[in-house]
């Protein structure tokens, strides 16, 4: 049988291909469509989004570092948001396909190397840390609270967490949630939170990240979502109700 072959994202054909997230409704998604239009903008800058021309979790997403909403300083790199091979397509050599993809775009382009969010303790919205380390990846630089940057370095130089990352605290005591559209769970996620917070009479701030400033800007790691409670970074894990409970008994 023949294998299905890989398509990249474009301005032209991202309004007719599946996002491959685990989101597959027939309707249109409200989770989805915010994605697709914050995609459309990152496109023109350089965003890679790699996809098994199928309906299924099969991607790779990065981006030019200088321009990836992360807060982390470094030149000439790539940052991988998210690689994820799920469900029926495991174990068939797509993950490897998709890295060795970004791997070879890294050095045509004269990429000095790529980078990832990882941690100590894998996190389950962050993608496999021991998957990239079978290339090459090693830990770069650190935070107090076990999150890491891996890098795949091609000439020496490294890439490292902004300062004001290292030890994430914030003034706001309240529950406090950095956010951005990339993920097409996270608007469902933040109607949850806000429906929760409502019924049960807890302080909530959302703070929107929608510029490349505020990204480089923040005052904790971030692939795209980030929770504080108390002055202090809980996760960068979406919740669920349980999660969610939990954090707020501290």
């Amino acid at each position: 049988m023949e294998q299905p072959d890989f398509i990249n994202l474009t301005t032209e054909n991202l309004s007719n291909e599946h996002l491959c997230c685990i989101i597959r409704s027939k309707k249109l998604h409200p989770g989805v469509e915010t994605k697709r239009r914050w995609l459309s903008d990152r496109l023109r800058e350089g965003h890679v989004f790699r996809k098994l021309q199928v309906k299924a979790t099969v991607f790779i997403e990065y981006a030019p570092l200088e321009t990836a909403w992360v807060p982390i300083i470094g030149d000439n790199y790539y940052y991988i948001y998210c690689l994820w091979v799920l469900g029926a397509h495991k174990g068939k050599g797509y993950g490897k396909s998709l890295m060795e993809y970004c791997l070879a775009d890294a050095k045509a382009k004269g990429k000095s190397g790529i980078c990832m969010l990882g941690a100590q303790k894998q996190k389950a919205w962050l993608s496999d840390q021991s998957f990239v380390k079978k290339y090459g990846f090693v830990v770069v630089d650190r935070t107090e609270n076990g999150y890491e940057l891996l890098a795949l370095s091609f000439d020496g130089t490294t890439p490292q967490f902004a300062r004001h990352v290292k030890s994430p605290e914030i003034e706001n005591k309240e529950l406090t949630i950095y956010y951005d559209m990339q993920c097409p769970y996270i608007y469902q996620n933040i109607g949850m939170i806000k429906e929760y917070c409502e019924t049960n009479h807890v302080p909530l701030s959302l703070m929107e990240i929608d510029t490349l400033r505020k990204a480089k800007e923040l005052p904790c790691v971030f692939n795209n979502w980030a929770v504080f409670y108390k002055g202090r970074l809980e996760t960068v894990n979406l919740l669920d109700v349980a999660y969610l409970k939990r954090i707020l008994k501290k």
